[in-house]
C-alpha cells in the first residue's frame, strides 16, 4: 500500500527519548511516549523562530550554529517531557515547577552538557596529546594529526562505553526505531510498524554521523592552527568548535539531499557508528515512533490519503 501525497520533505528528523521518540518537523515537533500504563501519550510543541535565526537561516555555516543551538534547547525540553511521561520524573502533588524556573533549568542544562562535550572531546585529547609533544620537537603537524586520533579514540570509546548500560541500550532502540520510520515515511510507505520493519536503521542526517564529521573536520581544520603553547592550542579549540559544528551541519545537511557516489563515500563511516548508536527496534517501539510522526504531520496540515 502506498501513500499518495505531493511532497516527502527532507526537513522532518527527531531523536529518540526516554521510552519514546521526538519528531521534528518545520514548525512543530511532537514527542511520543509510551506512558507506565502501556498507552502512547503525544505532546506537541512550536519550534519557535527568533527574528535572528529566520535572518540568518539561508547564510552558510552561521545557520547551522543557530539550528543546532535551537536543537539542544528543543532536544532538553523533550528529555524533560519524555521523563515525565514514561513516569519516571514524577512531579510532587500540587508542586509544578513554574515556567521561568523550568526555562532557566534547560538552559543550564543545554550550557552543561555543551561545556562537558567541549572538555571531553576538544580540551581532554589536546591535554593528552601535549604528553608526546617533548618527542616531536617542532613538528606541530604531527602533533594535530596525534591529538586528532586521539579525540577520534576518545569519541569511540565514549560511545561504544555507554552503549553497554541497560537504559541506553532501550534509547537506542527507539534511534532505531525513529530512522527506519523516517526511512519508511520518505520512501512514500504507509506509516506502519509492517512497512516500517522493511527499511534499515541507517539515515545519512543522523547526528551521530555529525558527531563524526565534527571530529573529522576538527582534525584537519586544526592542522592548520598550530601553536605550541598549551594554553593557546587549547583557547583555539574552544573558539573554532562553533564553526566546526557549522561546517558540518552544511556536510551532513548535503548529504542528507544529494545522491552523489561522493555522499556515499563519506556517509559510510557515519552508518558504521549509527550500528552502534541505533538497535533493531521492537514492533511496540516502531508505534511509539510512528505516532510521533504523525503527531508532527498533524500540527504542519500534512494530510496523508492512502491507497489501497
Amino acid at each position: 500500500m502506498k501513500r499518495k501525497e505531493k511532497e516527502v520533505p527532507v526537513s522532518y528528523g527527531g531523536q529518540a527519548v526516554m521510552e519514546g521518540v521526538m519528531m521534528r518537523g518545520k514548525e512543530h515537533y511532537c514527542v511520543a511516549v509510551r506512558n507506565p500504563q502501556g498507552e502512547i501519550e503525544t505532546r506537541v510543541g512550536e519550534v519557535k523562530h527568533s527574528k535572528f535565526s529566520t535572518a540568518v537561516g539561508k547564510i552558510p555555516i552561521l545557520r547551522g550554529i543557530v539550528r543546532l543551538g535551537s536543537s539542544m534547547v528543543v532536544g532538553m525540553k523533550v528529555m524533560s517531557s519524555s521523563a515525565e511521561m514514561a513516569g519516571m520524573d514524577e512531579v510532587s502533588e500540587g508542586k509544578k515547577p513554574s515556567k521561568i524556573s523550568n526555562d532557566a533549568v534547560i538552559i543550564l542544562a543545554v550550557i552543561l552538557s555543551l561545556a562537558f562535550s567541549v572538555a571531553l572531546f576538544m580540551i581532554l585529547p589536546t591535554w593528552l596529546s601535549n604528553f608526546v609533544s617533548p618527542f616531536l620537537g617542532e613538528n606541530l603537524w604531527a602533533l594535530g594529526i596525534i591529538e586528532g586520533f586521539v579525540r577520534l579514540a576518545i569519541f569511540m570509546v565514549y560511545l561504544v562505553s555507554i552503549s553497554f548500560v541497560k537504559d541506553i541500550k532501550r534509547v537506542f532502540q527507539y534511534h532505531g526505531a525513529e530512522h527506519k520510520v523516517i526511512n519508511c515515511y520518505e520512501a512514500g510507505e504507509e506509516l506502519t510498524p509492517d512497512c516500517a520493519k522493511k527499511y534499515g536503521r541507517l539515515h545519512k542526517r543522523c547526528g551521530t554521523s555529525f558527531l563524526l564529521f565534527v571530529m573529522l573536520i576538527s582534525m584537519i581544520f586544526f592542522l592548520f592552527v598550530q601553536t605550541d603553547v598549551v594554553w593557546m592550542r587549547v583557547a583555539s579549540r574552544i573558539l573554532f568548535v562553533p564553526f566546526i559544528a557549522g561546517i558540518s551541519f552544511e556536510v551532513i545537511r548535503w548529504a542528507g539531499i544529494s545522491k552523489s557516489p561522493v555522499v556515499k563515500i563519506l556517509s559510510w563511516p557515519g552508518f558504521m557508528l549509527q550500528k552502534i548508536t541505533t538497535k533493531e527496534p521492537d514492533e511496540a517501539q516502531m508505534e511509539v515512533a510512528i505516532a510521533a510522526l504523525n503527531g508532527v504531520l498533524a500540527a504542519e496540515g500534512k494530510i496523508v490519503v492512502e491507497e489501497s
